[in-house]
Formats: structure tokens, sequence, C-alpha cells
């Protein structure tokens, strides 16, 4: 066997020793220890001082001080604590301060979005829509009285609100972009087409599938 092996660091247990040792370096765990003859205190001596009694008091619990000792460590701990609190009291006056602040911060930056957002919205004139009632339930078109549905492509006049066919806009209207209600001219934008719902059938070229994008998992 090599010299290697006959170190203690080459053992595969982890011994007694090598735990509590490892305990008291790493702050965690119970540590226990054997207290020595100079460690423990005679009966008549102080609890604090661990000296002979001149004045002695004793607790309900059966605890033996020196007077002066215990009053002495009483008057530490009440300004100890006292300047604890005081500590206290200002770290949470400086955490209530950072709150407040963190709020108003959110709040302005809710009422900055909402100003951009009012801001980037851009208002259209909305054109006139008159259609005009159908006894089938289906409207007529302004000029050629054609039944109008979502099979029917349409477009509305702008100047008018008028609501014709695409087929009576090429074959009439193009010819001379005259509005046949109002007789105003018109132009490309003065045509406006109409989004149709669809009649279900994938020939109708409106689109007949929806998509909601989420968030995917990954491993």
């Amino acid at each position: 066997m090599t010299r290697h092996g006959k170190n203690c660091t080459a053992g595969a247990v982890y011994t007694y020793h090598e735990k509590k040792k490892d305990t008291a370096a790493s702050g965690y765990g119970t540590q226990n220890i054997r207290l020595s003859r100079d460690a423990v205190k005679d009966f008549d001596c102080c609890c604090l001082s661990l000296q002979p009694c001149h004045d002695p008091v004793v607790t309900p619990d059966g605890y033996l001080y020196e007077r002066e000792a215990i009053l002495e460590y009483i008057l530490h701990q009440k300004k100890e604590i006292a300047r604890q609190m005081q500590a206290y009291e200002k770290q949470r006056g400086a955490r209530r301060e950072e709150q407040k602040e963190l709020q108003r911060a959110a709040a302005q930056d809710h009422v900055r979005g909402f100003l951009e957002k009012e801001a980037a919205i851009v208002s259209r004139p909305l054109n006139p829509f008159t259609p005009k009632a159908a006894s089938a339930g289906n409207g007529p078109g302004a000029v050629t009285r054609d039944s109008l549905s979502n099979a029917t492509p349409c477009a509305v006049l702008r100047p008018s609100g008028a609501v014709v066919t695409l087929e009576c806009v090429e074959k009439l209207i193009r010819k001379d972009m005259v509005d046949p209600v109002t007789g105003e001219k018109l132009t490309d934008r003065d045509i406006i087409v109409l989004q149709r719902g669809g009649t279900g059938f994938a020939g109708s070229g409106v689109k007949l599938q929806a998509e909601k994008s989420r968030p995917v998992m990954q491993a």
C-alpha cells in the first residue's frame, strides 16, 4: 500500500472528531462541551460573577445573585434595550419612507403609462352608416336594391354613408366616381370596403381559424 493510503484523509469513515470539528467550524448544529470544575460555581456564589455573595438575593426559581451585580446588570440591559428600540424605530421610519417612495413612483408610472396610451390613440373621423331596412331581414343596396348578407362583398360611400355592393362599385360608380345618392365627387378613399363575418365555408375568403398565443413550458 502506498504512503497516501496511510494518511488520515484517506479514511472512508466520517469520524466523531471530524463531525465535531466541522460542526464547530460551520456555526450550525448543536454543540456540546464538558464543563470543567473551574466553570462550576459553588452554591453560595453569584450566578453572574461566580464569586461568593456578600449581599445575596435569590429569584423565585432559586438563582442566587449579588445585589450589586444584578442591579448593575439590569441597568445595563435597560440601556441596551432602549438603544435597540431606538435603532428599531429609526429603521421602521426609514422603511416606511421607502415604501411611500415606492408607492409614489408606482403611481407616477401608472399615470405616465395612461397618458402615453391616451396620447398614442389617434382619433379618426367616423363615417355615417345608414342602412335601409329590409322586409326579408337583409338590407338592400342603396343603388341596385340587391339583398345584402355575409356572402355579398359590400362597401360604404363616405359622403352619403350608403351601403352598396362591390359589384355595383366596379360596374357603375367607378365610371364617373360620383356618389349616386348625393351627387358628390368620390375618390378611392371615399369607398370603404366592409369587413364581412364570413359564411362558414372555406371559399368565402374569410379566415376561419382563431389562434391564441400562450407561454410554453421549457424543460
